[in-house]
């Protein structure tokens, strides 16, 4: 995968894939960091999708969020996310729960870049019913945490 970004003028910038496909980006307007965190939601997103298809199972009312903590130092890196997933689909709970986890753990490939660096909790309502609450996902390297992480509690990242 080739991009590139391409000064425009002052902090705006033309960002190109190598699809050819050009979009603004504009720090007044959202900054490279949030353009970050919808990445991982998107790629998310689009698992929760694309996994119950390969099952013949199908997800309506899709809505996934995210709360993106930062550290308080530079470099200011993303330090905690809870992902908050709500769908219907036809699918048992427990279907339900592994193609999240499947995506957060396996397929998203966004983030995954953040396991090893950032806590990854999630929480699931699954045809109108929470399934799941703040859950904890084994983030991986835990010495690549930095000392903000290390002793966050599953409240750090709150709705």
């Amino acid at each position: 995968m080739i991009v590139s970004v391409t000064q425009t003028e002052g902090l705006k910038l033309e960002a190109t894939t190598n699809r050819g496909v050009k979009f603004e980006i504009d720090k007044e307007i959202i900054s490279p960091q949030e353009y970050f965190t919808i990445g991982a939601i998107a790629c998310s997103a689009t698992d929760i999708i694309l996994l119950p298809e390969k099952q013949g199972k199908s997800v309506k009312n899709l809505s996934v969020s995210g709360d993106f903590e930062r550290a308080k130092t530079a470099p200011f890196r993303f330090i905690a996310v809870h992902i908050i997933y709500s769908f219907d689909s036809d699918g048992s709970d427990l279907e339900a729960s592994r193609w999240v986890l499947s995506s957060i753990e396996s397929y998203c490939t966004t983030l995954n870049t953040l396991r090893g660096v950032a806590k990854i909790y999630y929480s699931i309502t699954h045809n109108g019913k929470s399934i799941a609450d703040r859950n904890s996902v084994v983030s991986g390297e835990t010495s690549a945490l930095g000392s903000e992480a290390e002793n966050l509690s599953i409240d750090a990242c709150p709705n």
